[in-house]
């Protein structure tokens, strides 16, 4: 029971190590490979932040995995997140396979029911989103995007409108 409430200064330092040394590993990684490890673009990408993520906390929380063990699953993260990314920019069904589609869950002031559905956004997650782009009638929006990285674009204004935006903006995105 001691175990879970009090440590000893042999865990602390421990502790205090391994979090410096394996962030500083951490950053001398990203450098490395670019902003890309942590970007959110694909589900590849998303799959990199967790298991970073993960592996950091198991290194400085807990004698095992060592340092070097921990260093070493690190390095091999990073090293399958650039080749995918390498891989993604040379063949298309890579690229068709780990990234996302945008989905268009509203056009010309009309929600898409199917594509909400299909997304798994609900009708007061889409108002929410709306509100906080400060477009308060649905009339106002022209288009809205549920991002490849799951965030949600809200085209709105009496400028804009679906036609002008689907070759630059939208394209791409899953009308139905």
């Amino acid at each position: 029971m001691s175990d879970w409430i009090a440590t000893d200064w042999t865990k602390i330092n421990g502790v205090l190590l391994s979090t410096i040394c394996i962030y500083a590993f951490i950053i001398l990684l990203c450098k490395i490979c670019g902003l890309r490890s942590f970007s959110k673009m694909s589900t590849a990408d998303f799959a990199m932040t967790v298991a970073v993520g993960s592996i950091f906390a198991s290194i400085i929380s807990s004698p095992g995995p060592s340092m070097m063990t921990g260093a070493i699953a690190l390095a091999a993260i990073f090293l399958v997140q650039w080749l995918i990314s390498q891989g993604r920019k040379r063949t298309s069904w890579l690229s068709k396979l780990v990234d996302n589609s945008p989905v268009l869950l509203m056009k010309d002031g009309e929600i898409l029911q199917d594509n909400l559905r299909q997304s798994g956004v609900t009708e007061s997650d889409l108002m929410a989103k709306l509100r906080e782009a400060n477009a308060l009638q649905k009339e106002e929006v022209a288009a809205v995007v549920f991002e490849t990285t799951g965030d949600v674009s809200v085209l709105h204004g009496e400028s804009i409108r679906y036609a002008e935006i689907s070759s630059c903006i939208v394209e791409g995105c899953r009308e139905s």
